[in-house]
């Protein structure tokens, strides 16, 4: 019985772990840090399929990417375009950023080194009398600080 528990509950550590290291990876990559404020309609906002206004567009700023709007030539709808604004580290918007950049790319490594350790502690729980599940539960410690 007591066995059945800890495997239970090492596979239940090891599922949330995955996905905490995928959902720090989806934080990093989001556009969505910083969300301007709506800016006003036009008779250029008018969806050309459905003959209605579009949503108010919301300039958005992340990390590491951003989202903009652009007008096509060909095609009179205007449409939001995303993706990474800065090609090297020193034109992340401001040192604060480039500091949160460093850290969250560390945490996300340990993670993704804990979740990647964790499949395996399914078979071996420890290693030389060293419990894996401290260790790793410190590692994730130390990575969300």
């Amino acid at each position: 019985m007591c066995h059945v528990i800890v495997t239970c509950r090492s596979m239940l550590w090891t599922l949330l772990s995955i996905v905490v290291a995928f959902a720090e990876l989806i934080t990093f990559m989001s556009t969505d840090w910083l969300i301007g404020k709506a800016k006003p309609s036009s008779s250029e906002d008018v969806d050309n399929r459905t003959g209605g206004l579009q949503e108010p567009y919301h300039p958005t700023l992340g990390i590491y990417g951003r989202c903009t709007r652009i007008s096509h030539m060909q095609i009179s709808r205007r449409d939001t375009l995303c993706g990474p604004y800065a090609e090297n580290f020193n034109e992340i918007a401001s040192g604060f950023w480039q500091a949160t950049a460093i850290f969250l790319a560390v945490g996300i490594m340990i993670l993704c080194a804990v979740a990647f350790v964790s499949v395996f502690t399914m078979c071996v729980q420890s290693i030389m009398k060293k419990s894996i599940f401290n260790v790793c539960g410190l590692l994730q410690g130390i990575a969300g600080m």
